[in-house]
């Protein structure tokens, strides 16, 4: 069996999850806090990233979230994730760049170094004002994404694809640390409601962190 190593708020560790849960590939998590630097996990991945699918019976490892969902696409026929025609597909890469680059440089990113982070390992207090630039970040990302609800069923077209599943992760994890203030974005918070509904997704919104806790929307659907 797959052995998916992950934190539970790193972004792209999510993303490999609900790919997996989406196509009905089974795994088996194991925590890995990336601060810790354990010399097993860097054998497995020298960049010392989650998240790491490993599967010891295959002699098996996959690094990078995005290289592991493609492996998946191309070895995993049900529920396709990259889908449709040529510019459709090229539509949903561009997108996933979007959120795996721009998004979490913007937004992911800088809240969980300032708000996990520095708790967890510096011991010291968040920056106020770059939470504040953070969170400004977001507002503006809600932005395009409430056009491109306003404009296509999902995110890059008629289907469900690893966009939205992109854009999912990176939102959960910036949502759980406070960073999302969903007013004003109505067709954003309706296509994410979409997704706490779904049974992918529920197993993400259940965890919680020891020491840091989301604000109590955080895992209604209806919120």
């Amino acid at each position: 069996m797959w052995h998916l190593f992950q934190f539970p708020l790193c972004p792209f560790s999510r993303k490999v999850r609900l790919l997996l849960s989406e196509k009905g590939v089974p795994f088996e998590l194991e925590r890995e806090n990336p601060w810790e630097g354990r010399d097993e996990f860097y054998a497995l991945n020298p960049a010392g990233r989650t998240p790491v699918l490993h599967d010891p019976e295959r002699k098996t490892t996959l690094v990078d979230s995005r290289a592991i969902c493609e492996y998946f696409e191309e070895t995993v026929d049900k529920n396709p994730m990259i889908n449709g025609t040529v510019a459709g597909r090229a539509e949903i890469r561009r997108l996933i760049a979007l959120f795996d680059e721009n998004f979490y440089a913007d937004v992911t990113g800088p809240l969980l170094h300032e708000r996990m982070k520095k708790r967890l390992v510096y011991r010291s207090p968040p920056d106020s004002g770059m939470l504040r630039q953070a969170m400004k970040a977001a507002h503006d990302h809600l932005d395009y994404l409430d056009y491109l609800i306003d404009n296509r069923p999902w995110l890059a077209g008629p289907q469900m694809s690893l966009a939205d599943l992109a854009a999912a992760a990176q939102i959960s994890v910036a949502d759980y640390l406070g960073g999302i203030d969903w007013n004003g974005h109505e067709q954003a918070k309706g296509w994410y409601a979409l997704f706490k509904s779904r049974p992918s997704f529920r197993p993400l919104l259940a965890e919680r962190m020891d020491v840091i806790q989301p604000p109590g929307h955080y895992s209604d659907p209806n919120a």
